[in-house]
């Protein structure tokens, strides 16, 4: 049983240290949208406990909400391989030689001093070209189902195959990966230590850049953890009133929720460009499936306030996000020619224009600063030598 908590039995509870509960055993919250983000005693006691008893979200049909909560700590196996295969996935990230021209590693685009990411609206490739996309960060990588933009890698492996073969980016091939690994004694060393074979596979090879970056997981350092953890000063007042129109008047948690603040789902936003210069068709491009057209991947929020520039395009700051959903994104129309076009994108339904007042948008913004994690620096390994004289 969900309720409205009057101010008196609120006030009764504060003075006396006494819980509340229904008959169900849940702490006191109140039904959707029914607790005023001013008034923020009440508000305090509404957000008090786990998130199970919170106010619940506002959610559109069909949308299969899981609750937030702190994101799971992988457990680290107790195995001196696993250890040496994350301690060489380290190496293999960072080390740009396996690269086509000897100048772009994992870690180019990768940067822990840049919450994961590169800083940039769209990385350079192969040659400094300007790419397509943003670079979306590692962090929780491990975690997700579906990775880069358009999804077309299931695993990390995948994924970071996909990158060295692509002209674009890293521009090598696997024989070139294998055979520079191979060349190195250092190296055959290190892969013997972390798969008991010295002879270096691309299967390892992937294997072991996909175990260092499952190490690279949330920490539990943000405002926001602190705050599920039982510290309700951890949120300020502004966070606490953006976390309230996050999940109700804001209608973020439609598409992120759970511990990662995302659906793992594919939405359009109204940014494809459809029929214009920055045309992009996202997760189309994967599935020929017409309905995909423009539909990109929901990233995770953790970190957010760390990793801008935002979108597939890495063309809005934080401002401009937050100001674009309140404006329901932007809305395609067909010009006369595309009437009838079966790929013409439409835009996700769980979209509508919010009109939320300046204040509103700046207690969102302190909402997803609060997910700010401590800042990470990583000091680059020492590559082994190449050459059968390596070490």
């Amino acid at each position: 049983m969900r309720f409205v908590l009057s101010f008196a039995v609120l006030a009764t509870a504060l003075a006396t240290g006494c819980a509340v509960t229904s008959n169900s055993q849940a702490a006191p919250t109140a039904v959707e949208g029914a607790v005023p983000t001013d008034d923020l005693p009440l508000l305090r006691f509404a957000y008090a406990g786990p998130p199970a008893n919170w106010p619940r979200p506002t959610l559109d049909p069909g949308v299969a909400f899981v609750e937030f909560g702190k994101v799971p700590r992988p457990a680290t196996p107790k195995d001196p391989q696993h250890t040496a295969r994350v301690a060489l996935g380290q190496m293999l990230f960072f080390d740009a030689r396996l690269s086509g021209p000897g100048q772009m590693a994992c870690a180019s685009c990768h940067d822990a001093e840049l919450g994961w990411g590169d800083g940039r609206a769209t990385s350079f490739g192969h040659g400094f070209q300007k790419l397509a996309r943003n670079a979306p960060p590692i962090l929780n990588a491990g975690l997700l189902a579906h990775l880069f933009w358009d999804g077309r890698a299931k695993s990390l492996e995948d994924q970071a195959l996909a990158v060295f073969e692509n002209p674009n980016e890293m521009h090598a091939s696997a024989s070139h990966v294998v055979a520079t690994l191979r060349g190195s004694a250092g190296y055959r060393e290190r892969f013997a230590q972390a798969f008991g074979e010295p002879e270096p596979t691309l299967a390892n090879t992937l294997r072991a850049i996909a175990d260092f970056e499952r190490t690279v997981v949330s920490d539990g350092s943000s405002a926001f953890d602190r705050f599920l953890d039982g510290d309700p000063a951890a949120l300020s007042d502004e966070a606490l009133r953006g976390l309230h129109l996050f999940r109700t008047k804001a209608r973020c948690a439609n598409c992120h929720h759970g511990p990662l603040l995302t659906d793992g789902g594919f939405h359009d936003l109204g940014l494809s460009y459809y029929g214009r210069k920055l045309q992009d068709l996202g997760r189309y491009e994967v599935t020929k499936d017409p309905a995909d057209v423009g539909r990109f991947k929901t990233p995770s929020l953790r970190n957010v306030a760390r990793t801008g520039p935002y979108m597939h395009n890495g063309l809005f700051d934080l401002d401009g996000v937050i100001n674009m959903y309140s404006a329901g994104m932007a809305t395609l129309k067909p010009k006369p020619e595309q009437e009838g076009d079966p790929l013409f994108p439409r835009k996700s339904p769980l979209l509508q224009r919010l009109d939320l007042a300046d204040g509103e948008k700046r207690d969102l913004r302190a909402f997803l600063e609060s997910l700010s994690e401590r800042r990470r620096r990583m000091t680059p390994p020492t590559l082994p030598e190449l050459g059968a004289a390596g070490g």
